[in-house]
Formats: structure tokens, C-alpha cells, sequence
């Protein structure tokens, strides 16, 4: 049977996490904005509930304002305009929480410019308090599951049809866990929705690219599911979001965190998962 974690409640009542939904955990904050959208919308809910203030909210209209007089920025706009936005923070010595994905391939660079500046940097390709947990459940099925080459794994994920990058950072997160814990997987590759149904059979390939299974439909908020099959049996774990509530209020959570650290992090020093 698959073991699903569900994020947030289906009626669209307020979702809380105890004592992180209902108690600001580094005093009060004035943040700033990239990226104001439904995820930015959200996080300033959520900011404001935890009795935050946001003092400067950017989108394209005013792109390369800079985080003047804020605490700490929170970075979920494009992937093409968070580079430049993930500079100007460290540039003016604004530590800066960073959800936008899509520019992995310059995570060198934006950590060699955090040792330079001196600054803070915290980056996850998902805030949700249940998504990290859930990467830690993939991580230990798949060192139990390096031992059993009867099983196969593949990823499925679906979201909403306005993301634009596929496969979605935390399918690729989830990936890059069962690679460094197994042998027989090396990297990923994005496959056809069609081509499910031939994931489930069994393979002799002992060194393969994970699959990773993409589709976008409707206003899907999030979804992931990695299946383990064998000829017999499949075991699945699965993640589901009902609302955008459960990242925003771990973006917050993560950059309450932040204030007053410098370095490089990720949310697995915030929920100290490392």
C-alpha cells in the first residue's frame, strides 16, 4: 500500500505545523519580496501571521530594486530572474532565503559569491516542512532498497501548468538521494508520460539514468511519488499539497532561521536533518 503524506487540509481551512505555524521563532522581521505572485502572496500571510512586516515587494514592473532596509529577502520569482535577485541581496548584505528552481547549474557560483560577500544563503527546492521530511523517507527506502535488484524506482511528478521547469526541483532532489544512495543509479532522465507502464517492468541495466516521469496539468499544486517495482509487489511513497500554505510558511520558518547566521544552507540545517 502507498504511504502518502498529505499536505494541508482539502476544505481549504488554515493549515498549521504547532509550534512552527503559531510562534515567530527570531522577532520580528521586515522582509523583502522577489517575486510576488500567488507563492509571494502567500508568504506575505504567512509572514504577516507570524507578526512579520514586508517592506518591499518586486516583480517585473520594478526588477532590480534593492533590499533596502529589510531584515532578510525571500527570493520565489523565475528562474531567469533569480540570479540577478539572489546578487543583489548578497550585494547589499541582505541575507536571502531563495525557492525559485530552475538554476541549479549556477549553484557553484552563488556559493562561491556567499563566501565572498561574507553573506547568507539559503536555498531548497521545497519549503514544505512535509516535503523535507519526505525526502528523508526517500533517502532511507532507497539505502533499503539498494540491496533488493529486483526492484526498480522511478519518479512521477505533477503540477500546475504554469511552471515552467521540468522536471520540478524536488523531483530532482529526490533523484540526486537515491543516486547517492545506491549503486545502481547514476543522475536522471526526463521521460514520456506514456512511458509509465514500461517503468514497472524489470530491467537488467545495474548503472541507469532514474527516470523521471513530468506532467502539467490544471492548477495542480504539487504532487510527487517515487515507485519501487518489482515483479510481484511495488512499494510507492508519495507527497501530496493541497495549497501553497505549507511552503510559504516554511519559507518564513527558514528565513527566521537565517537572521543573524552567515553561510550556505539548506533546509535541512533548519529542520537540522543534515
Amino acid at each position: 500500500m502507498p504511504f502518502t503524506i498529505l499536505q494541508g487540509p482539502a476544505n481549504g481551512e488554515p493549515v498549521t505545523f504547532g509550534a512552527i505555524a503559531r510562534t515567530a521563532g527570531n522577532g520580528r522581521m521586515r522582509i523583502a519580496l522577489y517575486g510576488f505572485g500567488k507563492m509571494g502572496k502567500a508568504i506575505e500571510a504567512a509572514a504577516t501571521a507570524r507578526g512579520h512586516e514586508v517592506v518591499l515587494r518586486v516583480n517585473a514592473a520594478n526588477a532590480g530594486t534593492p533590499p533596502t532596509g529589510a531584515d532578510v529577502a525571500i527570493e520565489f520569482s523565475k528562474p531567469d530572474q533569480a540570479l540577478a535577485n539572489m546578487r543583489l541581496c548578497l550585494e547589499h548584505g541582505v541575507p536571502v532565503v531563495v525557492g525559485t528552481t530552475g538554476w541549479y547549474d549556477h549553484l557553484h557560483e552563488i556559493k562561491r559569491l556567499v563566501d565572498e560577500k561574507q553573506g547568507s544563503l539559503l536555498w531548497a527546492s521545497n519549503f514544505s516542512i512535509g516535503v523535507n521530511l519526505f525526502f528523508r523517507l526517500n533517502k532511507t527506502l532507497a539505502g533499503l532498497m539498494d540491496t533488493r535488484p529486483e526492484y526498480h524506482a522511478h519518479i512521477d511528478e505533477i503540477h500546475h501548468i504554469h511552471k515552467l521547469d521540468a522536471p520540478s526541483g524536488t523531483a530532482i532532489t529526490l533523484a540526486r538521494d537515491i543516486d547517492l544512495k545506491t549503486q545502481r543509479y547514476s543522475g536522471w532522465n526526463l521521460r514520456e508520460k506514456e512511458t509509465a507502464v514500461q517503468l514497472e517492468q524489470p530491467t537488467t541495466n545495474n548503472d541507469q539514468a532514474l527516470p523521471i516521469i513530468s506532467d502539467r496539468t490544471g492548477e495542480v499544486i504539487g504532487k510527487h511519488s517515487v515507485t519501487w517495482s518489482g515483479s510481484n509487489d511495488r512499494i510507492v511513497i508519495t507527497h501530496e499539497a493541497f495549497d501553497r500554505s505549507g511552503f510559504a510558511i516554511g519559507a518564513v520558518v527558514a528565513a527566521e532561521w537565517l537572521k543573524g547566521r552567515r553561510g550556505f544552507f539548506t533546509m535541512d540545517d533548519v529542520l537540522d536533518l543534515s
